[in-house]
Order: C-alpha cells, then sequence, then structure tokens
C-alpha cells in the first residue's frame, strides 16, 4: 500500500479509536456544522478547520470500514498513478469542496442542521480521479455483483447521489459533500491532467 494512503487510513482509524475513548464530545470541535456556518460570523471562522477535520471522524463503525475500504482501493491507484503529493491535493480539495457543497447546497434545501462527519468527500474525489485516469477499468459493485466500467460506476453512483440529495433519500447523508468531492476532484484533474 502507498504511503500517503497508508497514512491516511491509520490516521482515520486512530481518530475512530478516539471518537470510541471520548464520544461525541470530539464533535463540537471536530465535525462540520453547516448551520454555523450559514449562521455566518466569528463562529465560523473560529472553526476553519472543520472543513478538513470532519473527514477523520465516523457515526460508526460500518460507515468507517465502508470509507477506508473505498480509501483503500481507489486512494492507493491514485497515489501509484500521482504520487503522495497529487494524492494529497486530490483528497484534500475534496474534502474542502465537499464540505462548502454541503454547506451551501444542503443549506439552500434545508439539509443544514445536522453535523457532517466522514471521508465520504474524500473518497468520492479519489472516485472521480480513478475513473478519469483508469475509465474501461471494472469495478464490481458489491450488491448486485455487476461489474462496471470505473466512468459508468461514477456516473451512476453521481446521479444516484443528486436524486437522494434532491429529493431527501437517506436524509442522514450528506449527498451534497458528496457531490461536492466529486466536483472538487474534477477541478483537480482539469488543472492537473493525467
Amino acid at each position: 500500500m502507498p504511503p500517503f494512503t497508508r497514512a491516511l487510513l491509520q490516521i482515520t482509524i486512530g481518530a475512530y479509536l478516539l471518537q470510541m475513548l471520548f464520544g461525541r464530545a470530539l464533535y463540537p470541535w471536530f465535525a462540520l456544522w453547516p448551520g454555523d456556518w450559514l449562521a455566518g460570523g466569528s463562529a465560523s471562522l473560529a472553526t476553519i478547520w472543520q472543513l478538513v477535520t470532519y473527514c477523520f471522524l465516523h457515526a460508526n463503525l460500518t460507515h468507517l470500514a465502508l470509507n477506508m475500504f473505498a480509501l483503500w482501493m481507489f486512494g492507493s491507484a491514485v497515489e501509484l498513478a500521482w504520487g503522495a503529493t497529487g494524492m494529497a491535493q486530490v483528497y484534500f480539495t475534496s474534502v474542502v469542496t465537499g464540505a462548502l457543497g454541503q454547506i451551501v447546497v444542503g443549506g439552500m434545501l434545508g439539509q443544514a442542521g445536522a453535523p457532517v462527519v466522514g471521508a465520504s468527500a474524500g473518497v468520492f474525489g479519489l472516485m472521480m480521479i480513478y475513473a478519469l485516469l483508469f475509465p474501461h477499468r471494472r469495478i464490481v459493485l458489491l450488491i448486485p455483483p455487476i461489474p462496471l466500467p470505473a466512468r459508468v460506476f461514477v456516473a451512476i453512483y453521481a446521479a444516484i447521489e443528486l436524486a437522494l440529495g434532491l429529493f431527501g433519500g437517506m436524509s442522514s447523508v450528506a449527498h451534497f459533500a458528496h457531490l461536492g468531492g466529486l466536483v472538487g476532484a474534477a477541478g483537480v484533474y482539469a488543472v492537473r491532467g493525467r
């Protein structure tokens, strides 16, 4: 496993262990609170680090496991293609654009109340870069086990996220953070290229 991907996995798993120890006491400081950002003022500026730190917290073990599996799967391939610096650019740009997507679009749709946690925006960014770098590689869905080209997989997943975000499916999921991660990664790819 490439070193930056391994480090992200270790840090995120370590953060989850801290969550197990301290419970939700870490949320006020490190989760993303879109409602506070929309309210504006010094509260949002004083917690600017939350645009990144939310990606290290997770709601439960299943949430962590799925994100870490995807981080390993897509992050390893992206890091091998672009190196640690390129992978870091994609990941953290996607995390920040995911946060901003959830704040702005989620706020416009009245979905700004709950805290946002999870590495999903970064993972979605890595999926986007994977699909752009390796569009014809096959990804096999878990349920149902159907192999799809990476570009088709990401396009379908993005469409599902958009539909769920707009029509309220799975309301506890930050769909616009996921979509923001895709947009951020596309921006990195447009600037950087292959």
